[in-house]
């Protein structure tokens, strides 16, 4: 085969392997890397140093690219390359970048489906900080009692953008505060999504505020419990970045979170999505 997986942790995360470039580049190897994603969740390409143009061909390869944001951050070429960075030349609303230092998954609070997968290439990196960590929702699920499945099994999660920025609300600028935290929307989502070859993933994070009809304390505690429990490090693992790196992870298999670095630092990462194919609202 034209490309190989390592193992980099027993449950979760591969690295990939290529004996020529163009190997990547082709729809025999997409369909590989969405089979691996599924048994695996992460994968890591170390400096492959994609252009713009040949990330997006990967996206497309692999199912079809979505757009989750706005106007803002967006490449000048392609609107469908969101620029992830704190640089306030190219990003004036910093603050969801500054909510990513949290666990979370993609596209949650959306009315259509989540992204299948985030790809992500790192551009630039900075000299301190900024790994991303992943905790694989989808092994810390099977590793739970079958007590502990049965009970949280059929049950459902508010997701809101607005729960998402509580824990930097403090930091937003007053006069960007309610633009902010004041945006309005909220989708419920299975707490236990049951994926198309029957595997099952929790969908947690920061935008998950609440469980349906269960009091609020108790619903939160109980998400904080089991994010806690996907992020031990039998199911977590960190990446350490170097420019040229490319990833690439199942969005409603993992969470994920940056960790802090100088918002000075210039660190830039390109992002695209690749559309979800199964749906899990309501």
């Amino acid at each position: 085969m034209a490309i190989r997986f390592e193992d980099i942790k027993p449950k979760v995360g591969s690295r990939v392997v290529w004996d020529s470039r163009d190997d990547i580049f082709t729809p025999e190897a997409a369909q590989a890397l969405r089979k691996q994603l599924e048994d695996r969740t992460v994968l890591v390409f170390p400096r492959l140093n994609l252009t713009d143009e040949e990330q997006l061909k990967i996206t497309d390869l692999m199912g079809g690219k979505v757009k989750l944001t706005g106007q803002f951050n967006v490449q000048d070429t392609d609107e469908n390359v969101y620029q992830v960075t704190l640089d306030k030349t190219i990003n004036p609303q910093p603050e969801y970048v500054l909510g990513t230092y949290f666990y979370h998954m993609d596209g949650m609070p959306v009315d259509f489906p989540p992204p299948f997968a985030t790809l992500l290439s790192a551009r630039k990196v900075a000299p301190r900080g900024g790994q991303t960590d992943f905790a694989n929702t989808c092994a810390a699920y099977a590793a739970l009692s079958e007590e502990e499945k049965r009970e949280i099994d059929g049950l459902r999660v508010i997701h809101s953008v607005k729960a998402s920025m509580v824990p930097i609300q403090e930091a937003i600028p007053p006069e960007q505060y309610q633009k902010v935290i004041g945006i309005k929307g909220e989708r419920d989502r299975p707490l236990v999504m049951v994926h198309a070859g029957g595997r099952k993933s929790m969908l947690l994070g920061t935008t998950a505020d609440r469980i349906e009809g269960m009091p609020i304390p108790e619903g939160r505690a109980l998400l904080t419990r089991l994010t806690e429990w996907s992020a031990q490090p039998e199911f977590s693992l960190r990446h350490d970045w170097q420019e040229g790196d490319f990833v690439i992870w199942e969005n409603t298999s993992a969470l994920h979170r940056a960790i802090p670095y100088d918002p000075d630092s210039g660190r830039m990462m390109h992002r695209t999505s690749l559309a979800g194919t199964e749906s899990v609202a309501a």
